[in-house]
C-alpha cells in the first residue's frame, strides 16, 4: 500500500521557518523523482520544489528560489522543504508527491497534504 504522509505544517509569523517533511511507504522511493506542491484557497495548485531520485538535481518555483530549500534521505525514505524567510503568500496546503516514468508506464503518488499559514 502506497503511502505518503506529510508533516511539519503549522501555523508561523512572516519572517519565519518550518521545515515540512514527507515519509513514503509502499514502493521503492528511491526510484522515484519527489516534489512539493502548494494549493491556495481559489488557486491552481503550484509546484514548489522538486528533487530527482538520487537528489542530485532540484528545481524551484520563482517565488520560492533562495528561501525554500528541498531535499532527500533515501534511507529513511523521506523528503523534506525547508522554508526560510515565510511569507503570507506562501500560505497554502503543501502536498507531496512522487513521480516515476518508464517506457511503459507512469506512476504518479500524492499525499494528503499539511497546511501552512502564515500570519502575524
Amino acid at each position: 500500500q502506497v503511502q505518503l504522509v506529510e508533516s511539519g505544517g503549522g501555523l508561523v509569523q512572516p519572517g519565519g521557518s518550518l521545515r515540512l517533511s514527507c515519509a513514503a511507504s509502499g514502493f521503492t522511493f528511491s526510484s522515484y523523482a519527489m516534489s512539493w506542491y502548494r494549493q491556495a484557497p481559489g488557486k491552481e495548485r503550484e509546484l514548489v520544489a522538486a528533487i530527482t531520485s538520487a537528489g542530485g538535481s532540484t528545481n524551484y518555483a520563482d517565488s520560492v528560489k533562495g528561501r525554500f530549500t528541498i531535499s532527500r534521505d533515501n534511507a529513511k525514505n523521506t523528503v523534506y522543504l525547508q522554508m526560510n524567510s515565510l511569507k503570507p503568500e506562501d500560505t497554502a496546503v503543501y502536498y507531496c508527491n512522487a513521480e516515476r516514468e518508464t517506457p511503459w508506464d507512469e506512476y504518479d503518488y500524492w499525499g494528503q497534504g499539511t497546511q501552512v499559514t502564515v500570519s502575524s
